[in-house]
């Protein structure tokens, strides 16, 4: 019940959040490096980043279409397009205005994107925290009823055999007292005790 609070490094936090930023930023500066490397206005380079990014905006629409469709791999297409497409602009373009220009929206449209999924994982994770937290409430409630029925017979056996030991005692007792004589009680018109006792009592 008592689970150790465990708190996350703030690393662990930011990570995530920065990944977008970091996916962009390695793209552009990959591509800048390309551009210095020869790429600037070289159209076969530019034509190869251009098949490639249509082709995998392609692949990600036919994922996305018909019920078979898989939306993870329909965003790793697309992301997979639009960093292409910004590494060709990025890695053919002389200037950085336009690279950076392209840089900050495909950031923006990355975190638009990141959002979507991180606010259904954060509905996932409460919803999921409420189940558990109803769970525990519930087999707590379960273990409280369970120790009162347990307390209670507890207490019937204990005064059940305090019982018998006080019927005992005076049984005992009332053998032992001077001139008793069961078979007085009998003729008397009082119930017969059981042999068991009759005996225990001669003794």
């Amino acid at each position: 019940m008592n689970e150790p609070i465990v708190a996350r490094h703030w690393l662990a936090v930011i990570a995530p959040k920065a990944g977008p930023a970091l996916a962009t930023s390695t793209v552009l500066i990959l591509a800048r490096i390309w551009n210095a490397n020869g790429a600037e206005h070289s159209v076969g380079n530019a034509a190869l980043m251009t098949v490639l990014a249509t082709g995998a905006a392609a692949a990600g629409a036919c994922a996305s279409v018909g019920r078979a469709g898989d939306s993870t791999i329909a965003g790793t297409a697309f992301a997979a397009s639009g960093g292409l497409a910004l590494a060709g602009v990025a890695g053919y373009a002389d200037g950085i205005s336009l690279p950076l220009l392209l840089w900050v929206l495909a950031t923006a449209i990355a975190y638009g994107l990141a959002a979507r999924y991180w606010r259904t994982d954060r509905r996932e994770s409460v919803a999921y925290e409420r189940r558990t937290i109803e769970r525990r409430e519930e087999h707590a409630h379960l273990e409280r009823v369970e120790a009162l029925r347990a307390g209670a017979q507890i207490e019937v056996a204990r005064s059940g055999a305090a019982y018998a030991e006080a019927l005992a005692t005076a049984l005992i007792t009332r053998a032992a007292l001077p001139g008793f004589d069961p078979a007085a009680l009998t003729k008397a018109g009082l119930p017969q005790l059981p042999s068991g006792c009759e005996e225990q009592e001669a003794r």
